[in-house]
């Protein structure tokens, strides 16, 4: 009778065995979740990575809006606001090929189409301009100076700015490395608990990758600090 048959065959299922491991100067948080297999002698062992970023990418959009009885005065009122916003921009630092301006939206509270109150504004102008850079510590200021927009009577729809984590293509490789050593640190603790040895790979998948906010409590999409996170499954021999 071999050993895993002396050792092991009294239990149904065997539980779960949980390695955390610290790689490097502290780059990655990996984790083991084992299960073994008796009949083909080999086990199974999920190896995690993760590491924070931050977002190399930002966009920040501004819409802005008026309304009026008459067309010609509310639509003088948006080429104001168009200016302020162009120059606010501009004392922010922004060369002119970041900044997009969107089409003037139009709406006729009066057409048949629509059905308002008897006070609504007959004409709603909106118009929207778009700041798309790589200077992301910028637009992380300029979204706390919004505020002098205001005050020179823009009157914005604001959303937060997006950040995104282009750069994933660069970590992938390096973050693998670390899920598979985790992975095998697991590994290797079983073999040792078990007294027997660790054998080749007999199967690898890689999971998918995910961008996560830094903070649980915080949206991926507006938050500039993000974590990158993977899972790797992994299956080894046992000799």
């Amino acid at each position: 009778m071999s050993f895993l048959e002396k050792s092991w065959a009294p239990a149904a299922i065997f539980g779960g065995l949980i390695a955390v491991g610290l790689l490097g100067a502290g780059a990655f948080i990996g984790n083991g979740v084992v299960n073994a297999q008796v009949g083909d002698r080999q086990v199974t062992v999920r190896g995690l990575a993760e590491r924070g970023v931050t977002a190399d990418l930002a966009i920040l959009s501004l819409r802005f809006t008026g309304a009026g009885e008459e067309l010609t005065e509310t639509q003088a009122k948006i080429d104001g606001d168009l200016a302020r916003v162009r120059a606010f921009l501009k004392s922010q630092g922004y060369p002119d090929d970041v900044v997009t301006i969107g089409r003037l939206e139009v709406t006729d509270t009066k057409a048949r189409e629509y059905v308002s109150s008897e006070n609504a504004p007959h004409y709603i102008l909106a118009q929207t301009v778009t700041v798309r850079t790589n200077d992301v510590r910028r637009v992380a200021q300029t979204e706390r100076a919004l505020n002098d927009l205001v005050r020179e009577g823009v009157v914005l729809d604001f959303t937060a700015p997006t950040y995104v984590f282009t750069k994933l293509n660069e970590v992938r490789p390096a973050m693998i490395a670390e899920a598979t050593a985790s992975a095998r640190t697991g590994a290797e603790q079983f073999a040792k608990d078990a007294k027997t040895s660790l054998g080749g790979i007999s199967q690898a998948t890689q999971g998918s990758f995910e961008i996560l906010a830094r903070e649980d409590v915080d949206s991926e999409s507006t938050s500039l600090d993000k974590r990158v996170r993977v899972v790797a499954t992994v299956s080894y021999r046992l000799k």
